[in-house]
């Protein structure tokens, strides 16, 4: 295969994976700005959504500005996520149409067919499937229960529960984003295995550096504690285990 035994990717399919997005970068820079343009007005009516909403927060709390420039600042944050889950649908499109050309380029071992329409649609409508769990996970476990969290520890240690309008809402819209993405980890998974970019034993090999690499992921974006960290990380690593059990099945069949 040209790689390590401990790559996840071997060496001939990444050069030949980083050519193709390089190939590409003008295409994905375009649907991050379709999507930037897009998310930007609708970032407006999401923020005023949140402000009226009482369920986003917790008795007691209080949410001021600071400075004019935080509605701003939080809906060119917003635009730019919307940006990034379009082009991350944009890039699960193009992989699932080109993947195994750039296998067979890769390793030099000639005609690797046409792409399939029929599963570049699958591909979009399990993305988008993917992203509404996501999205009903956060809105139902993940935000009311950080924001539970954090109130509570805030109020224990006797501090005052007023929080900045962009924290607040960059907090939330963050861990949304962050669950929409993460739910499309086991879509990628599949896609990089059929397309034959990786292989199931590179997983099982770093199966350890992606479970820590989750759990990483998820200190970054929730409250310091194990159980917060594995509220964000552990659906996304669930799916992951569980994408492997189907593609182990479906090939078997």
């Amino acid at each position: 295969m040209g790689g390590d035994s401990g790559d996840l990717i071997p060496r001939a399919e990444l050069r030949g994976l980083v050519g193709h997005l390089r190939k590409r970068l003008l295409v994905l820079s375009g649907a991050l700005l379709i999507g930037f343009i897009a998310g930007f007005p609708a970032s407006g009516e999401a923020i005023e959504l949140l402000l009226g909403s009482s369920s986003y927060r917790p008795e007691g709390v209080e949410i001021v500005i600071l400075h004019p420039m935080e509605a701003i600042l939080l809906k060119l944050r917003i635009g730019i996520n919307f940006g990034i889950l379009l082009s991350a649908l944009v890039l699960m499109c193009d992989l699932t149409w080109n993947g195994r050309r750039i296998v067979a380029e890769s390793r030099r071992s000639g005609d690797p067919g046409k792409g399939n329409f029929a599963g570049t649609l699958l591909v979009v409508i399990l993305a988008i499937t993917l992203g509404l769990m996501g999205a009903a996970y956060s809105h139902g476990v993940l935000v009311p229960l950080l924001l539970d969290y954090l109130s509570n520890d805030a109020t224990s240690a006797g501090l005052a529960t007023t929080w900045q309008l962009q924290s607040w809402v960059g907090f939330i819209t963050g861990l949304y984003f962050a669950s929409i993405l993460g739910f499309q980890v086991p879509l990628i998974a599949s896609i990089l295995l059929r397309s034959e970019l990786i292989e199931r034993s590179s997983i099982s090999d770093n199966r350890g550096n992606l479970w820590f690499s989750g759990l990483v992921f998820g200190a970054l974006i929730s409250p310091p504690d194990p159980v917060s960290m594995f509220l964000v990380a552990g659906p996304m690593l669930l799916l992951l285990e569980a994408a492997l059990v189907v593609d182990r099945i479906t090939r078997s069949q």
